[in-house]
């Protein structure tokens, strides 16, 4: 890809970013290509007044959204992706530093964050990554991440998990523009303490998720939905994991929750059979009527194809309410929802709630925007 897009990007020329994309695409470059090669600009997005790197987040979470489209739909879903990063601005370039010659314990690397040094931070990183490889680096930020779920509300763990998946995925790819966004990310919410783990059961059964997941995806607004989106995020990077520590982060997520109950959603519509018809769910969508788009989705969930369709229609109904400003939520916040269907579709309470729920704050904020 010309490194005119990621300038563009990088600069805020959103109108530019569109002209780019849409002259690739006339040419005939892949999407997913455009998609790949923003690796380097992404990691530095911002989303203030948060510090969470939401973006950086986002931009592997769409590797989860992308199957759900046909080809036809991915030019509309890129322009939205593409003019999300570049009209917000970008952490301050951190320069590469060379990686140290003598070892480096990760006791090192939570000194440099308790001292809110990122320039030494992301150089311990990078000198531990190449030293101890990348699946104990993330092993290790993520068990530090787990102590500061509250203080976050689940993003210490929640975006972390999925830079450091996009990061160990590309190979073709330089680590420091997301090893330098971990630090100072890490720096900034001052995460510099891993926790001791915490006793749990010796494993914790099926039953017992799915009655954690009930209450996760219950309750409306942005703090519950982060229930929802952090235990997908647990759930992604669990092969770093051994069982005792992934034990003790599903301890730490249900501490997070606190003592939420979990308050199954009551459709009072009945279930309406779309016919794989995006027009008749687009006019339902329209309305940001939460029960009645949940009921139209309802007999999509118990077919694979079903679920593909469910997740196509959510999408596309994003591309084409988009008027150039949306919430990063509305995208990570789906991929957790996607994730709840698929994975638990048989336990339909579980997913009314998780469809509800995302679609519930997804309404709420399209609607102010209106």
């Amino acid at each position: 890809m010309k490194p005119d897009l990621l300038q563009a990007v990088e600069t805020a020329d959103v109108t530019r970013v569109n002209n780019l994309v849409t002259a690739e695409i006339r040419k005939g470059t892949d999407p997913w290509e455009i998609h790949l090669s923003l690796f380097p600009v992404v990691q530095r997005v911002l989303n203030p007044p948060f510090i969470n790197p939401h973006l950086p987040k986002m931009y592997h979470i769409n590797r989860h959204l992308m199957p759900y489209l046909g080809k036809e739909d991915l030019p509309a879903f890129l322009h939205l992706e593409v003019a999300e990063y570049a009209r917000r601005p970008k952490l301050e370039r951190l320069p590469k530093q060379s990686i140290l010659t003598s070892p480096v314990s990760f006791n090192d690397i939570e000194s440099a964050i308790r001292e809110r040094d990122r320039e030494k931070t992301a150089v311990l990183m990078a000198t531990f990554y190449a030293q101890a490889g990348g699946a104990e680096f993330a092993r290790r930020m993520l068990l530090l991440g787990s102590g500061y779920l509250q203080d976050s509300l689940g993003h210490s763990v929640s975006c972390t998990a999925f830079i450091l998946l996009e990061m160990l995925e590309r190979k073709d790819q330089d680590p420091w523009p997301a090893l330098a966004t971990l630090a100072d990310y890490f720096c900034k919410g001052h995460f510099h303490t891993t926790p001791v783990l915490l006793k749990t059961p010796a494993s914790y059964s099926q039953d017992a998720l799915e009655h954690h997941l009930l209450r996760a995806t219950s309750g409306r607004g942005i703090v519950n939905l982060h229930h929802t989106i952090t235990v997908y995020a647990i759930e992604h990077v669990r092969h770093f994991l051994t069982e005792v520590e992934y034990d003790h982060m599903i301890a730490a997520w249900i501490a997070f929750m606190g003592e939420k109950e979990s308050q199954p959603v009551k459709l009072d519509h009945p279930k309406t059979d779309l016919q794989n018809d995006y027009n008749r769910f687009y006019e339902a969508f329209s309305k940001f009527e939460v029960k009645p788009v949940v009921a139209c989705l309802q007999e999509m969930i118990t077919s694979q194809q079903g679920r593909l369709q469910l997740g196509r229609f959510i999408l596309k109904g994003l591309c084409d309410r988009y008027q150039g400003d949306y919430n990063p939520h509305y995208l990570t916040g789906l991929g957790s929802t996607l994730w709840v269907t698929d994975r638990f579709w048989k336990q339909s309470a579980i997913v009314v709630n998780a469809l509800y729920q995302y679609l519930d704050f997804l309404f709420d904020g399209l609607k102010s925007k209106n």
